[in-house]
Parts: C-alpha cells; sequence; structure tokens
C-alpha cells in the first residue's frame, strides 16, 4: 500500500447501482484517531463508512454512522470485502478475518455472492407498548428486544411493512429509536422482508441492513422450522439476501457495486 488514503463508495446487497445499500470504505496503512473517522462519515453521509487497517492476524474493522461509531454493520463489511477482492488485496479463492468490536468476522467469497459469518442474535418476547403504533403508525402483532438492542416488531403482511411512514422525529428520542420490522413476503421469490428504521443513529431508514439479519434469521428459523431463506428489504432503494442459521452464527450473502473512489486530501 501507499501513502495515498483512497475512500470508496460501494452499493452493497444488489447487484445493480443505485440499489441496495451504499456504504463508505476507507482501507488505512495505520490507526487514526476517532475524531477524523466520524468526520470522514460525516462528510460522506452514508449510513456506515467502515475504516479497515492491517492487523497482525485479521484486518482491523471499525464502523461509522454520520453521527456515531456502531458494534457492528453488515452492509459496510460485504463493500469492505468487495473492495478487498475487487482490488486485488485479497485473492478471490482466499477469506478474509475481520476483528470488529462485535467479535472476529470470516469472509469469504462464493463465485459473484460474499458471504459474511456473523454472530447470531436472540430475542425476548414481550407484550406489544401501548404507544408504538403512535410512533409506527401500525399496531405491530408482535414485540420483541434483541440481543443487540433494537426493537423489533411483526407485521401481518408485506403491504403493511411497505405503507409504514413512521414518525422519525418522536421516534428517535424513544424506545424504538433502532427498529426492525418484518413480515411474511407476498413474493413467493422471497421468504420474509424487512425495513429497518434507525433515526437514533441518525438514520431514518437503512436502505439494507446485514446485521439486522443476526436476529431475523433466528426468528424466521424459530417460526418455521427452516434454516434457509432468502430476504428482501423492501426499502425505495431495496436490497436482497442469502441468509442462513449455523448453530450460533449466521450466514449473511450479498452482491456488490463499486460506485467510485476518491482520494482523500487530507
Amino acid at each position: 500500500m501507499n501513502n495515498r488514503r483512497i475512500i470508496y463508495q460501494v452499493d452493497a446487497f444488489t447487484s445493480e447501482p443505485f440499489k441496495g445499500n451504499p456504504a463508505g470504505v476507507c482501507i488505512l496503512e495505520k490507526e487514526v484517531t476517532d475524531n477524523w473517522m466520524q468526520n470522514i462519515a460525516a462528510e460522506l453521509h452514508v449510513s456506515e463508512t467502515a475504516f479497515i487497517v492491517p492487523g497482525k492476524d485479521a484486518y482491523n474493522i471499525r464502523y461509522f454512522t454520520p453521527e456515531s461509531e456502531v458494534p457492528l454493520c453488515g452492509h459496510a463489511t460485504l463493500s469492505s470485502a468487495h473492495i478487498m477482492y475487487e482490488t486485488g488485496i485479497i485473492p478471490a479463492r482466499s477469506g478474509i478475518v475481520f476483528s470488529s468490536a462485535a467479535g472476529i468476522l470470516n469472509v469469504r467469497k462464493e463465485g459473484d455472492w460474499i458471504v459474511l459469518d456473523f454472530p447470531a442474535y436472540g430475542l425476548v418476547q414481550y407484550p406489544v407498548p401501548s404507544d408504538i403504533g403512535i410512533y409506527l403508525g401500525k399496531e405491530p402483532l408482535e414485540y420483541y428486544r434483541t440481543a443487540h438492542g433494537w426493537a423489533f416488531v411483526l407485521l401481518a403482511g408485506e403491504e403493511d411493512v411497505r405503507s409504514l411512514e413512521p414518525d422519525f422525529a418522536a421516534m428517535k428520542k424513544s424506545p424504538y429509536g433502532d427498529l426492525i420490522v418484518t413480515a411474511p413476503s407476498s413474493d413467493p421469490e422471497y421468504d420474509f422482508c424487512v425495513r429497518c428504521f434507525v433515526p437514533a443513529l441518525g438514520i431514518n431508514e437503512d436502505p439494507v441492513t446485514g446485521s439486522a439479519h443476526c436476529a431475523l434469521v433466528p426468528f424466521w428459523s424459530k417460526r418455521t422450522g427452516r434454516r434457509e431463506f432468502v430476504s428482501h428489504q423492501v426499502s425505495a432503494r431495496e436490497g436482497i439476501l442469502k441468509v442462513s442459521l449455523n448453530g450460533d452464527r449466521v450466514d449473511i450473502a450479498g452482491q456488490a457495486v463499486t460506485i467510485f473512489k476518491a482520494e482523500l486530501n487530507l
């Protein structure tokens, strides 16, 4: 690597430009300050930007939204792996080991798909809160909290999920500022649909959310008895994920497209 700082923007969980979820990817030679990374993420202003530094046994990876650091991000991990394979930093036949705040993340390439090995998150069911409909605009059938701190609701069908128009300003300071919404898919190509709202982190709606599937896959596996699914995130940009449950881990597979690269003058 040379001393230039190159930043990439990648559309993740899609094979088409301007679909899926955009992420920033910045591969560095050495550690930089948290403030520098936060400023770059705010400047790029996509839902997450990943910063990668080579380590002894793994690549250290950190994720920043425009407002704060988060421990885990699926689409930024996928985007990072995509750039590392595309630029030849890692050969296509080799795996990648990332060290994140959420633990070790193993990544491999299978044809045109990149597979992320992520932790599975449990869920605890609670009575549906009496006030959630005020924020969401619909009353959910079921309400859960996930092991990574998100609220999680089940709606009756895909049309209910697609038609949601949450009150983001009110939601930001509520217990539902990180919210996963799911329902069975109405399209036979997919098993379930999902939308994710994250106003607590400055993201009203995350277009495609790999890390949400750490909870979605165990949820749908327990509900159906199956282990493999095709997920359809039905945001305006949409995204497709092939996911499976492997014990206490979740495989999350997606495709990605590089949109641009630029040299930072910093």
